[in-house]
């Protein structure tokens, strides 16, 4: 009678968590609402771009495999005619910045509203002027980034930007990570821009979208401990030559967003999940919602109210300190990109490293892990770190197979 209580007990308490699990997959997991909004307002003509008539009318774009960590943010990996795609799409978004959760503007209550009808080509055009320079400062070349945006716009290719194409442009344009897109969109590990429809876009697929671990159900998931899952995704990492490729990779799209042509660009949640890579092991950034142009970065967070460095924090990387005399968060991110990039790679590169360049090369990331923009002479120490940790990898795996 006891085992046969404890039987029912184990299973009353499984089926729950299952339900648990289930529940807040679908909460998570809405792409078809996502789809529903998003071809409504085609169908009435409000929005156009060259995935719409796949989503809507063919049907030859369709959603996959859920990959949404948040309601407010669908990804899916999806199948645009017999290429394989990361579909993603905005949700139910707020009408303010909150820093809590997002940095970037949030739908307004009439979907899709800007530009409004009448407005001219050269007016659509300041209005995206206003906004980098918004978002990315002054810089001398924005009016360049307004052309490269008017062709990315122009997504049937036929010489003019239509209303509906610029409706999308601009739901699209207060997205950071489109914007990043746009502007490395000859980058190596930047994954390429394949269409959108309104604020859905699709991406390239990468083959594998972790940097390391396995995938695994979900239901599977409910019942491995934490620190065995930590354990168990070290063990399921390329060969380490084929890790210090990837780690190459890593460090070069830092140097990507580090000064980049528009600014400097800050990487507020480098973690695993973040991050992929090819059948080929180079590098490919899976999600770059949460990579933040510096100047924006610095004009919201500089007068917020605080009590601790604490309160200072947007996405899990991007720190600030709290003034106690004013009890407002500076404006000065202590971490670099690099410091936190070799934060997440050192556990990754140290293990199984040769026995040869395993000291030089713990050497090297304990002092790059050190970075602090404070520091004088901060871009210069960055510079010969990034390319000496480059050096050492490339050195060691230039003769193999995997280089």
């Amino acid at each position: 009678m006891k085992y046969l209580f404890f039987s029912w007990l184990v299973v009353f308490v499984g089926s729950w968590i299952i339900y648990v699990q289930y529940s807040t997959y679908t909460e998570l997991c809405r792409g078809k609402d996502c789809k529903k909004i998003i071809c409504d307002k085609y169908k009435t003509g409000v929005i156009d771009g060259p995935a719409c008539n796949s989503l809507c009318v063919t049907e030859t774009l369709y959603f996959g495999k859920c990959l949404s960590t948040k309601p407010n943010n669908q990804m899916y990996l999806g199948i645009w005619g017999n290429l394989p795609g990361v579909v993603k799409c905005q949700m139910e978004q707020a009408l303010h910045l909150d820093f809590g959760t997002e940095l970037e503007p949030r739908k307004e209550i009439v979907l899709f509203d800007k530009p409004t009808r009448g407005t001219t080509v050269q007016k659509f055009k300041e209005m995206v002027y206003s906004l980098f320079k918004a978002k990315l400062g002054d810089q001398g070349n924005l009016s360049e980034l307004v052309n490269l945006i008017l062709t990315v716009a122009d997504g049937d290719k036929d010489g003019q930007v239509s209303l509906g194409e610029a409706k999308s442009a601009w739901a699209l344009l207060q997205l950071n990570e489109f914007l990043l897109m746009v502007i490395l969109q000859d980058k190596e590990h930047t994954p390429k821009l394949m269409g959108f429809c309104g604020d859905l876009y699709v991406m390239e697929s990468v083959e594998y979208t972790s940097l390391y671990g396995i995938s695994l159900p979900w239901v599977i998931e409910l019942f491995i401990p934490s620190g065995f899952r930590r354990s168990m995704d070290q063990l399921f990492t390329p060969s380490w030559p084929r890790k210090a490729k990837i780690a190459i990779g890593l460090l070069e799209f830092v140097e990507d967003v580090f000064h980049g042509p528009y600014g400097n660009f800050l990487m507020c949640d480098i973690s695993a999940k973040n991050l992929g890579y090819n059948d080929k092991y180079d590098l490919k950034m899976v999600d770059m919602r949460k990579i933040v142009p510096e100047t924006n970065l610095k004009e919201l967070i500089k007068d917020r109210h605080c009590e601790s460095d604490l309160d200072c924090v947007y996405g899990t990387d991007c720190r600030t300190s709290c003034d106690q005399s004013t009890m407002k968060c500076t404006s000065e991110v202590i971490q670099p990109n690099l410091a936190k990039a070799c934060q997440l790679l050192k556990d990754y590169l140290l293990r199984g490293a040769p026995s040869e360049i395993r000291e030089e090369l713990e050497k090297q990331l304990y002092s790059c892990i050190a970075l602090k923009v404070t520091a004088n002479q901060m871009e210069m120490e960055h510079s010969l770190i990034l390319n000496n940790l480059k050096t050492l990898l490339w050195k060691k795996i230039s003769y193999t197979n995997d280089s």
